[in-house]
């Protein structure tokens, strides 16, 4: 008895540190309301001038103002493959990476793709690196459906994905918003309904031109 007290009590300590830490995370997110300051104001240089270097070094609060101060792309010009890299802010940012880079998909997070198949929709996929007989490879798996329309987080404009109709498990409640910064850079938020999905978000970059579209692995 006394060894199941002492687990439940390590479980139940467990639960609450988890609980404070998302707690401190959503907390750091600030007002969830525009603060007024542009895009330029937030990042100390001109949109245009943008890198993700300008992104990384921003404070968690300051990353969501980005978003929320920032415009959707138009749709049209969404596509290709685009790199990827999440924003190292939050107390939950190592929990948000090893998600991303072990537990998501089949290997390391690399970027994201999209094409607009229609006039409003497209649908794209995930990257991944992996390796196998020890040399390395991109994995196009993890599709999604895209759209642009107003956003869950502040009802403006967002470039939307979906990934509800082509996953299952973990994944299968994931929504992204992504938001342009300038033709090389582009702010996106990505949630997930069993992590407080918009309250508890987990900010991203996709930076630089895209590569052409491939699409999905053969094997799905």
């Amino acid at each position: 008895m006394r060894i199941i007290k002492k687990i439940v009590i390590a479980v139940v300590i467990i639960v609450l540190l988890d609980a404070v830490a998302v707690g401190i995370n959503i907390l750091q997110n600030g007002s969830r309301a525009w603060d007024g300051r542009s895009v330029d104001k937030i990042l100390g240089v001109p949109a245009e001038n943008a890198a993700a270097l300008n992104v990384v070094t921003l404070s968690k609060s300051d990353v969501m103002q980005l978003f929320y101060a920032a415009e959707a792309p138009d749709f049209q010009q969404m596509k290709g493959e685009y790199r990827a890299e999440l924003v190292p802010v939050g107390i939950l940012y190592s929990v948000n990476a090893l998600y991303s880079h072990l537990l998501m998909g089949p290997g390391h997070w690399e970027g994201k793709a999209f094409f607009p198949f229609e006039q409003e929709k497209g649908w794209g996929y995930n990257l991944f690196s992996t390796k196998k007989d020890n040399r390395a490879q991109i994995v196009r798996t993890m599709k999604m459906d895209t759209f642009t329309g107003p956003s869950r987080f502040d009802g403006k404009p967002s470039f939307h994905l979906v990934y509800a109709a082509h996953n299952r498990g973990r994944n299968h409640s994931m929504r992204d918003e992504i938001r342009k910064i300038n033709d090389r850079l582009w702010i996106g938020m990505g949630c997930l309904a069993w992590d407080l999905d918009t309250l508890n978000p987990t900010p991203f970059l996709l930076y630089g031109y895209p590569a052409p579209w491939v699409g999905l692995d053969m094997k799905q």
